[in-house]
């Protein structure tokens, strides 16, 4: 590699080394020719072309086969999850439905109450008489008839 870098300076760092000691200037030297010589072997020696390893079959079916048995638990609680939902839903509507007829059928009886009562009421307000006072009644109109 015959490059020349500059430092911070603008001088050539080439100039810089060889104004070093001999001995530092040697053995920087030797390392940069074993680096060199290093690289060029490891460039030109030969590789192994690997071939594409085989497919393990046993380990991708009991992979599927977990991830099966995994959506299938997971979907399975999900899918019971839902009914109780449902079931519970269906189960205040039914509650819901037998609440309002309890209450329909208690209006109802209610107001049939308020009829007789009122049924009452019209019996006693029609009577001339009312039914304590009615032996007195019967004497007056006897005596009425009587007088004349």
């Amino acid at each position: 590699m015959n490059y020349r870098d500059e430092d911070a300076t603008g001088t050539d760092q080439s100039e810089n080394l060889e104004t070093l000691e001999p001995e530092l200037h040697e053995a920087l030297t030797n390392f940069k020719l074993s680096v060199d010589a290093w690289s060029d072997a490891m460039m030109s020696r030969p590789r192994a072309v690997m071939a594409p390893s085989r497919t393990n079959w046993s380990a991708v079916t009991k992979w599927a086969l977990g991830c099966a048995v995994f959506a299938g638990t997971v979907s399975g609680g999900v899918y019971q999850n839902h009914r109780q939902v449902e079931a519970a839903r269906a189960e205040a509507a039914r509650v819901a439905e037998q609440q309002q007829h309890r209450e329909m059928a208690a209006a109802q009886v209610l107001k049939e109450n308020e009829e007789d009562l009122m049924a009452n009421v019209d019996s006693d307000v029609a009577r001339e008489v009312p039914s304590a006072l009615e032996p007195l009644a019967t004497l007056m109109t006897e005596d009425d008839t009587k007088g004349n």
